[in-house]
């Protein structure tokens, strides 16, 4: 299988500044990629980011956009492009995550879930496609979509949703892009949440074990050095897509 040295290529991460798009972020740079780091209102983590970016000897920009935003979202690949001076890597990272159930939700909340966590990465490999001509694209997913979650119900319908885009895309702007997506399981707890929730998750995943947002970056990597894959989902989740799991 050609690989790819990812040295000296320019990566936009967007929801780069906290959690996971922060461990990917730290990992490209050790790789010697360049990073933009997109963010909506955390500019004071996305400026800490970058400063640790730069320590690895690699060039880093914040960029702000609110996808909220159409505007925001359709201009995002150019300014990035005029910011950097090319971009061969985008990390569709950012999403949103709110609680509801089918009982609770509203078209509004399946149009808010759609916008964030599904049309905008799709603007953006669209936009990338059409601006920098060729690299490589990645998509986080999520291991429930091998299955459901009932306690965020537009939420997993968004991420369905950006698994058949990731597939879609894959064929229509190929050769030119590779695009692939990794689909996290029990590597970090929600946001309202503390880690003593892994510990509590870990007995119910084939492995016994939960992961870390290093093993998350480790599946990024390899797909982005993986020259001849593209249109695959990468389940990082201690086995558990494999049940084919409901959460309710």
């Amino acid at each position: 299988m050609s690989k790819s040295n990812l040295n000296g290529k320019t990566a936009l991460i967007t929801g780069a500044a906290k959690r996971l798009g922060r461990q990917i972020a730290l990992a490209l740079a050790s790789e010697g990629v360049n990073i933009l780091v997109h963010f909506n209102s955390s500019e004071e983590e996305a400026e800490e980011l970058c400063m640790s970016i730069r320590a690895e000897g690699v060039k880093a920009w914040k960029i702000k956009a609110d996808f909220e935003s159409e505007a925001e979202s359709e201009n995002l690949i150019k300014r990035a492009i005029e910011l950097s001076g090319k971009i061969d890597i985008l990390i569709n990272n950012a999403s949103i995550f709110p609680a509801g159930t089918l009982d609770t939700m509203e078209f509004d909340d399946v149009v808010h879930n759609m916008r964030i966590n599904a049309w905008v990465p799709f603007v953006l490999t669209r936009s990338f496609h059409s601006m920098a001509g060729r690299g490589s694209v990645i998509n986080m997913l999520d291991t429930r979509i091998k299955g459901y979650d009932f306690k965020h119900a537009a939420y997993i319908l968004s991420k369905h949703v950006l698994s058949v885009l990731t597939a879609m895309t894959a064929m229509e702007y190929a050769p030119d892009l590779r695009i692939n997506a990794v689909a996290p399981g029990l590597v970090l707890p929600p946001p309202e949440e503390t880690e003593a929730y892994l510990d509590r998750m870990k007995g119910s995943l084939p492995l016994k074990r939960h992961g870390g947002p290093e093993d998350i970056a480790e599946a990024v990597l390899f797909l982005l050095k993986s020259e001849f894959i593209t249109g695959q989902t990468i389940y990082v989740d201690g086995g558990r897509n494999i049940r084919k799991y409901a959460v309710k």
